[in-house]
């Protein structure tokens, strides 16, 4: 890991040189590109600077035990040496994490959708009460907020809202939020007083970025023959239709409307290009769709990340088994603690997989 660690830190004064340089600062889209990756790496390489002056400390306080020192002054090297040998091991840990792969849809924004689920009118003001909950936290954070769809209910809630947070880190943070959240209290139109149990799904996706169409010459397959009119008499003799193929997807796309054999080609590659487009476009749709039944299952009740128990003020994440006692700080938007312990969790069981 050593290695690794210098290796980018040596990069990193690589790209400190670049972006002082004349010549690529007078290319702007050049020093934003070497700018971004500097900051990329400043997080690590800080880290990486410090452990290197706790390493040397521990040097030489282990050289300076080996001289003839009276007690009172060996009692307060071998303390400090305790010390560093402790401090030695938070910064190895933390220099770990920093060098564990990176998702790579973390800077990405996100598309978050809100659905309601079992529990009817309940089930609808709870979406909103989360609607509510992360557009405040997304505030906090300085994301921009932007409603794509909503079907607000009468009463105030929503039978589904999606929106978009745009923002640095927006997914990295939120992404463990998909699943069914589940709400225990008494409805406003609950007489009796009796707790009701509802539901509410949330998937939260990365946003695509646009599908760039790059077609490869070689994996096409070209053909051409006589264009042939009404009753199939050849309308000349020379061979000016063209068919493409795209062997990848046996898309295949014919034209011979123009006399020349480049034009139709030309206008075929047009129609080819737009047909993959749409394919890689079906294709991306329906990996998304799969991404948010994956997260967030049937909506049933007894499928829960998450419970808001409003009679006793506690949140319980299920999957960390960590309950806070401030329910109605969270549903103000202040989810820091508990989204830091979901990727604290998350850190944590990837360390166990590289270890």
């Amino acid at each position: 890991m050593l290695e690794q660690l210098q290796a980018i830190e040596d990069k990193f004064l690589e790209l400190e040189n670049l972006i002082s340089d004349p010549v690529v600062l007078a290319n702007q889209s050049e020093w934003l590109k070497h700018t971004r990756s500097h900051a990329k790496l400043a997080p690590i390489v800080a880290k990486f600077r410090e452990y290197k002056v706790v390493q040397q400390s521990l040097v030489d306080a282990n050289e300076m035990l080996k001289e003839k020192l009276d007690d009172d002054f060996k009692s307060l090297v071998q303390q400090e040496l305790t010390e560093l040998k402790a401090k030695n091991e938070v910064l190895a840990e933390e220099l770990r994490i920093l060098m564990l792969p990176k998702d790579p849809n973390d800077d990405k924004n996100v598309i978050v959708e809100i659905r309601g689920g079992a529990g009817g009118d309940e089930a609808a003001l709870f979406a909103g009460d989360l609607f509510r909950m992360y557009t405040r936290y997304a505030e906090t954070q300085g994301w921009r907020v932007e409603i794509l769809d909503a079907s607000p209910t009468d009463l105030g809630g929503f039978k589904e809202v999606v929106f978009v947070l745009e923002g640095d880190g927006a997914y990295s943070r939120l992404k463990f939020e998909s699943g069914v959240h589940r709400v225990q209290r008494v409805p406003t139109t609950e007489s009796g007083g009796r707790i009701h149990t509802s539901t509410v799904t949330v998937a939260v996706l990365a946003e695509a970025e646009d599908v760039d169409i790059d077609i490869n010459p070689t994996e096409l397959k070209i053909d051409t023959y006589c264009a042939s009119g009404a009753g199939g008499q050849h309308v000349n003799r020379t061979e000016s239709a063209v068919r493409i193929t795209h062997l990848p997807t046996g898309i295949i796309v014919t034209c011979q409307d123009q006399k020349s054999q480049l034009k139709n080609r030309e206008q075929a590659m047009r129609v080819l290009r737009a047909k993959v487009l749409e394919q890689a476009e079906a294709q991306q749709h329906a990996e998304v769709a799969e991404a948010r039944k994956s997260q967030v299952g049937t909506g049933d009740r007894s499928e829960r990340i998450r419970t808001y128990n409003f009679p006793q003020g506690r949140v319980t994440d299920h999957r960390i088994g960590l309950t806070l006692h401030k329910l109605d700080f969270i549903l103000n938007g202040d989810l820091t603690e508990l989204i830091n312990a979901l990727i604290t969790a998350d850190q944590s069981e990837r360390l166990k997989q590289v270890q």
